[in-house]
């Protein structure tokens, strides 16, 4: 089956918001949705949501799932204010549990922040399925940027989060607690693994140096000739050697703290302090 895709870029985080549509009928997924947050401020605004959820309604969709290819360190989710307005069930890597230990500790979560996975209301394991009306979409866990990684096999459609940018953009960071650059190499291969025709629709882009245009759609084809850190057959140890050198140039994503406080909860925020305000973390040099 060939699910109708729509993407929704959003600037400010290089992020893509996917609505994939049933072709057969109007039930749709959402798949990694964004909350705006302005950090100078503290304040979260809904428009990047809102335009999403227009179109649905404009369309006529009825939203069965809202996916989280990962917990993301550079945006917000808005599955929960989505789920207000259109319905749908929250899903996402059962290894969110992993992240959600690792930085419950971080940021000094205490005993009532469970770390079970239960803020989701699905958790997935390698290998399982879900139906969008009817359209199966198979769920490959591809860890190796976190350990909660997951590709969203739908029909001819894989959405690959952050496993893989566009051919001449490369992969993804690995830096980040529980990443390993020899474990996405890994998951990359599986993903390489499907039909050459497959369509890969990636979780950000940042415009390659000479390209001109935004850009979130290629194939598997186009990934295993061309990608710039994996393509043409590039052996492991030369890939990894390559991504740890990288990453160890880069600087942590500019909304990491929100973002992780916020993802590892499906979206919610902190429960507000005894005086009604919500406040989110800063673990001097904890990161």
């Amino acid at each position: 089956m060939t699910p109708e895709v729509f993407g929704f870029f959003d600037e400010a985080t290089f992020t893509i918001t996917y609505v994939a549509r049933d072709p057969s009928s109007s039930k749709c997924a959402v798949i990694d949705s964004v909350l705006d947050f302005d950090y100078a401020s503290g304040r979260t605004d809904t428009r990047s949501a809102d335009a999403v959820i227009d179109f649905i309604r404009e369309k006529g969709f009825e939203v069965e799932w809202l996916l989280e290819s990962h917990v993301h360190a550079d945006h917000l989710s808005a599955a929960p204010y989505i789920q207000e307005q259109l319905g749908g069930k929250i899903g996402i890597g059962s290894n969110i549990k992993v992240v959600q230990d690792t930085f419950g500790k971080v940021f000094n979560e205490g005993t009532e922040f469970q770390r079970d996975g239960s803020q989701f209301d699905a958790l997935f394991e390698d290998g399982d399925s879900l139906h969008i009306g009817q359209l199966r979409v198979d769920i490959l866990h591809t860890p190796g940027h976190t350990p909660a990684c997951m590709t969203y096999i739908a029909g001819d459609a894989a959405f690959v989060g952050d496993t893989l940018f566009m051919p001449d953009f490369g992969t993804a960071r690995c830096d980040f607690p529980g990443g390993s650059a020899e474990t996405l190499y890994q998951s990359i291969q599986r993903i390489l693994a499907l039909p050459d025709a497959t369509r890969i629709f990636v979780g950000h882009d940042y415009k390659a140096p000479g390209r001109d245009e935004f850009a979130w759609e290629t194939t598997v084809a186009e990934q295993r000739a061309f990608n710039v850190h994996v393509g043409a057959g590039k052996p492991a140890g030369e890939f990894v050697s390559m991504r740890t050198q990288r990453d160890s140039t880069l600087a942590m994503p500019r909304l990491i703290i929100p973002s992780l406080q916020v993802n590892m909860r499906a979206g919610k925020m902190p429960p507000a302090e005894d005086n009604g305000q919500t406040y989110l973390k800063v673990p001097v040099n904890g990161l």
